[in-house]
């Protein structure tokens, strides 16, 4: 798959809408950010295994995967500085976490490791312009058996239209658009590198979630 170039200021743009924001990004998000905890719920990781969040933010689901899966190895990476300094407050050296580019990222440049036993991305391929990077180069840090989760924004339409158009807006000023086209291009890349895929629609399509399983 041909990488999709970023925006040179993309960095810097997650830092300026998340320098104030997150502060309070936990406080909020948890109203409308749902499926999170499902997806660390389903990890099914066990004691020794690495474990890898793309786009970690806060640390929050880092923190979370920690108690629900005592004895695993976290790793996670953000492009925005500004989310890792609180990912780093919360999580100490629980974690190892470094700044890197979601459509970039090599498992061994970062992390020195070849792969990950499990790799979650939470409402992350919704703010990534080169999205479809971001997945495949998920895949293609899975180890041997490993799994790859993906929980993000759906088509909404169990939502009444007013509030559908609303959220779908609100969602835009923080540069955030839902990928509609996510269970197209995870079908095509489990296809591709001959992995099993599945799918889940949540409640009124709220949140999609895909499992790619090497």
């Amino acid at each position: 798959m041909n990488e999709t170039a970023l925006p040179a200021d993309h960095a810097a743009l997650m830092d300026r809408v998340y320098r104030g924001q997150r502060h309070i990004y936990d406080l909020t998000r948890k109203y409308y950010l749902f499926g999170r905890d499902r997806v660390i719920r389903e990890l099914d990781a066990a004691p020794g295994m690495s474990v890898l969040e793309v786009g970690c933010g806060t640390g929050r689901n880092l923190e979370l995967a920690s108690k629900a899966w005592p004895g695993v190895a976290l790793h996670g990476f953000d492009i925005s500085s500004e989310m890792l300094k609180n990912a780093d407050k919360r999580l100490g050296n629980q974690a190892v976490l470094v700044p890197g580019d979601a459509t970039r990222f090599d498992a061994r440049a970062l992390f020195g490791r070849d792969g990950f036993d499990r790799i979650f991305l939470s409402y992350t391929l919704s703010m990534i312009p080169g999205w479809q990077d971001a997945l495949s180069r998920a895949v293609a840090a899975l180890s041997p058996g490993g799994v790859v989760h993906v929980v993000d924004f759906g088509d909404l339409a169990g939502l009444p239209s007013p509030l559908r158009a609303g959220l779908r807006g609100w969602l835009a000023k923080f540069h955030v658009t839902p990928r509609l086209d996510l269970p197209m291009m995870a079908a095509r890349i489990a296809g591709d590198r001959g992995l099993s895929v599945e799918f889940t629609r949540g409640p009124l399509g709220y949140y999609q979630m895909v499992r790619l399983s090497r």
